[in-house]
């Protein structure tokens, strides 16, 4: 969690104060909010007037401390092909205090002034680091989730901080980390899914020319999310980011598995009406029979051969596969369901729909006689009776 305002020791002391809080929501394994005012810091005023009586410039002076405190690298040990820098500085014992430091020499001329007496040498407390997000000082409260899902965590969590926390006035949190990846990858889901669907649709639209069987090869899709659902729930998977990827590539496949069952039916259907001159709703049955039935062998080998590449990585144990089966498991299961639910209601649907063809064909090729009619044949003629 991150916490914007404008002073550090205000937004420490509501870190302190989002602890507890967190602490007793379920689901938290620990919280931890930096202190990021209790840092301790070594302050030397210099005093310009001193300098200047014993001809020290102020970049001679901070130089001369920092060589003292700090060191200085004054050449390079070589072993081999190995490098160490030489450093040299005080030793510990004569920077370890502030009257240690008092008595660190700074040059002038041929003589040595003591620090002391060319600056006032303090400690003060301050921000042991500043952050800056959107031009506002920013603090972190570390917050470890246990198995809950980031989503019914983060709800709980606000609502205890609106009941136990208020925030002065110019303070503001914000969620971030793990759950701000996840929302800016569902912001793009909520882009793809529908550009993936639609570009789904005009593929199927373009390769069969008919709105209709376009339609039916999508029922796939509602088939196929059952057997993913299922297999999410049986897994006690949650619907991640990587179960989403494995839906949408889902559907890629329902639709091929969708066009391989509405191409034996089409090849079917025209081969009976091709060899008879009349189709009759037993013709019809057959014909839809021998498309979805006889032809089964092609059909299970598509299935099996999809299912026998995606089994073995619920069983993966490498780098990745705790991904990897998430994007699996809702791939098996739509395509186990979807494989039976196509060749069970599959058929149907197109027996009904070419049934509904063939009524509206009768009706346009129907002639209705509306009274009595005398006709009186020549020879020769050709006597048509309709009935």
């Amino acid at each position: 969690m991150k916490i914007q305002g404008i002073d550090l020791t205000q937004i420490q002391e509501i870190g302190t104060q989002i602890e507890p809080v967190l602490r007793a929501v379920p689901g938290t394994r620990s919280v931890f909010a930096e202190r990021a005012g209790d840092g301790f810091f070594l302050d030397v005023v210099w005093n310009r007037e001193a300098l200047a009586q014993y001809g020290i410039s102020m970049e001679e002076a901070q130089s001369a401390l920092s060589t003292a405190v700090g060191g200085e690298n004054v050449s390079t040990m070589i072993d081999g092909r190995e490098r160490y820098p030489i450093n040299v500085r005080y030793m510990r014992d004569f920077r370890s205090d502030l009257d240690a430091l008092g008595k660190v020499l700074i040059a002038s001329g041929n003589q040595q002034i003591p620090l002391s007496q060319l600056a006032t040498i303090r400690t003060l407390n301050g921000p042991a680091m500043i952050r800056d997000e959107n031009g506002l000082r920013t603090g972190y409260v570390y917050v470890n989730v246990g198995d809950r899902p980031y989503g019914d965590y983060i709800n709980d969590a606000q609502q205890a901080l609106a009941k136990r926390l208020k925030l002065p006035l110019g303070y503001t949190l914000a969620w971030s980390g793990q759950y701000e990846s996840s929302q800016r990858v569902r912001e793009r889901l909520y882009l793809v899914m529908p550009i993936t669907f639609a570009l789904i649709l005009f593929l199927l639209y373009c390769n069969t020319r008919s709105a209709m069987k376009t339609l039916i090869v999508i029922l796939a899709i509602p088939f196929s999310v059952v057997g993913a659902l299922w297999a999410v729930y049986a897994l006690d998977y949650n619907l991640s980011i990587a179960v989403w990827v494995g839906i949408i590539a889902l559907l890629g496949i329902d639709a091929e598995t969708g066009v391989f069952m509405l191409l034996y039916l089409d090849l079917a259907y025209e081969k009976a009406h091709k060899n008879r001159v009349t189709m009759t709703d037993e013709r019809l049955q057959e014909a839809v029979v021998e498309g979805a039935a006889k032809r089964l062998r092609p059909k299970f080998m598509t299935f099996a051969t999809m299912t026998i590449g995606l089994v073995p990585i619920l069983w993966s144990t490498g780098t990745g596969s705790q991904i990897m089966k998430r994007i699996a498991a809702p791939m098996i299961g739509g395509i186990c369901t979807s494989f039976l639910l196509e060749l069970l209601v599959y058929p149907a649907i197109y027996a009904v729909w070419r049934g509904w063809q063939l009524a509206l064909q009768d009706q346009g090729n129907s002639l209705e006689l509306n009274g009595d009619a005398e006709i009186d044949p020549q020879p020769g003629d050709t006597v048509l009776r309709i009935r």
